[in-house]
């Protein structure tokens, strides 16, 4: 095959072709190798390309599956790993200048990527996050603007952009992101890729976050399959995480079957009314949301009985910011992000009373989630009421809004309540910018989230959207 078709491939697809002898790991690290190394330059996706350690994993895979023994679910599926997460061997600098990558020794995996290892996934690299993955665009002190594959004039998106610019265009069918308040589905709407926020816990952290329990690890792959798949692999407890889940209660990608037939669905178009929603994005969402219907689910709209928590989410996040640079001299903050640096200011005034505050409303928000999916199995929303804006800027110019949280209101809300939450590419606008549609189901229903995405996938409506030039 050549190489165009192999990083055009899923990882359920690789593994086929795999399984039946029509290529093997090496050649396809080699062409997701070749891609990462051509879209770099344009798109700024990598911190760094681990060459030499992916085509070693590739042969010893290539090995197994020769024999007819390959170790664990993913065996010589290439994969990246966003830079906020430890991988062996390589620094993990979290797009800041003040981490010293020769200041440690870098023994250890996070929890995801150890079990990523033992599955045998082939690492080709670390992804760029803004500094210690603050905001909902990719951009650093440390490695610059990542853009969109789509139109490289505009932003990925964030935190977890590098992820995504791969994904889209061929560099590893799967990538592991992070999300704090929307930092997989974000750049999964701009990309046109899936992202899957789990239930928290669900995939285990560690170290932990300096943002607490709004913190989430994720899969951003292809499709549905391709991020149960992962799930199955990553979605196990680890012992370094003392607030993970225990083991999930079935495979993820046994649970795809069954579609949505009898499913109660809400459709909340704007959060009732709090959310200016762009035309295009509207309209592509209410088109999914109608299929969801055709395709037999029960669909009314219906808003989530909450206004927008974004003070509170601010204490909260702010505070965890404020918590990550405590350590830091002068000199060093002066090389912080300035958007970093202001924010953590912020959250330094903030006091324990103002954050016991902000807990009781993400307690209320949760509770107010958790008896409104007593009454729909599902909610749906545009993931993002706006396509990718401007590239190197926090908020689209002229928008009004100051920070990132004011274009994600959709996201965030749900690393509050800790809920399983995708997004679904279901088209593009009149520039060809994907549009994504967003899932959220009540806590632990990871399985019925993946499940309504891969039956928008099987009907067509949910479509891989591949940029020019992929």
């Amino acid at each position: 095959m050549t190489d165009r078709d192999l990083t055009e491939l899923t990882a359920v697809e690789l593994l086929d072709g795999y399984r039946g002898g029509a290529f093997g790991p090496v050649e396809a690290t080699r062409a997701a190798l070749r891609r990462a190394e051509e879209i770099q330059p344009e798109l700024n996706a990598f911190v760094r390309i681990t060459d030499e350690d992916a085509l070693e994993q590739a042969a010893e895979s290539e090995e197994r599956w020769r024999r007819g023994e390959p170790c664990g679910l993913l065996d010589g599926v290439p994969v990246t790993v966003k830079d906020i997460l430890l991988l062996r061997g390589h620094p993990t600098l979290k797009g800041s200048l003040t981490i010293d990558p020769e200041g440690r020794r870098w023994d250890e995996d996070a929890p995801s990527v150890a079990r990523l290892r033992e599955h045998g996934a082939v690492f080709l690299g670390k992804t760029t996050t803004p500094e210690f993955g603050w905001k909902g665009v990719t951009d650093s002190p440390l490695s610059g603007i990542t853009r969109n594959p789509h139109d490289p004039s505009r932003t990925a998106g964030g935190s977890s952009g590098g992820a995504a610019a791969a994904v889209a265009r061929g560099a590893g069918p799967l990538a592991l992101g992070t999300d704090g308040g929307g930092s997989v589905r974000i750049p999964a709407a701009f990309c046109g890729i899936f992202a899957l926020k789990p239930t928290y816990g669900r995939v285990p952290l560690y170290p932990a976050s300096a943002f607490g329990t709004l913190a989430h690890v994720g899969p951003m792959t292809r499709d549905a399959a391709d991020a149960a798949l992962l799930m199955d692999v990553i979605g196990r407890p680890d012992s370094r995480d003392w607030s993970a889940l225990g083991p999930a209660p079935g495979s993820f990608t046994e649970g795809l079957a069954g579609g949505v037939r009898g499913l109660r669905v809400a459709y909340s178009p704007s959060l009732g009314g709090q959310v200016a929603v762009q035309p295009a994005v509207a309209s592509a969402v209410r088109r999914a949301v109608e299929r969801l219907a055709g395709l037999g689910a029960y669909v009314e709209e219906a808003d989530p009985d909450f206004s927008e928590p974004v003070e509170a989410f601010h204490t909260l996040w702010f505070s965890g910011a404020a918590r990550v640079v405590q350590h830091l001299t002068r000199y060093q903050r002066e090389l912080l992000d300035p958007g970093l640096r202001e924010i953590c200011g912020t959250g330094a005034r903030y006091s324990a009373l103002d954050y016991l505050a902000a807990v009781d409303v993400r307690m209320d928000l949760g509770r107010r989630m958790g008896r409104f999916h007593e009454t729909y199995d599902l909610l749906v929303t545009p993931t993002l009421p706006i396509t990718a804006f401007e590239a190197g800027t926090e908020a689209p110019k002229g928008s009004g809004h100051r920070r990132w949280t004011g274009w994600t209101p959709f996201t965030y809300p749900f690393n509050m309540t800790q809920q399983p939450a995708a997004s679904v590419p279901v088209g593009t606008d009149a520039d060809g910018l994907p549009i994504g549609l967003h899932l959220v189901a009540a806590r632990h229903q990871d399985t019925l989230v993946l499940r309504a995405a891969h039956a928008l996938y099987e009907a067509g409506v949910a479509v891989g959207l591949r940029p020019g030039g992929n």
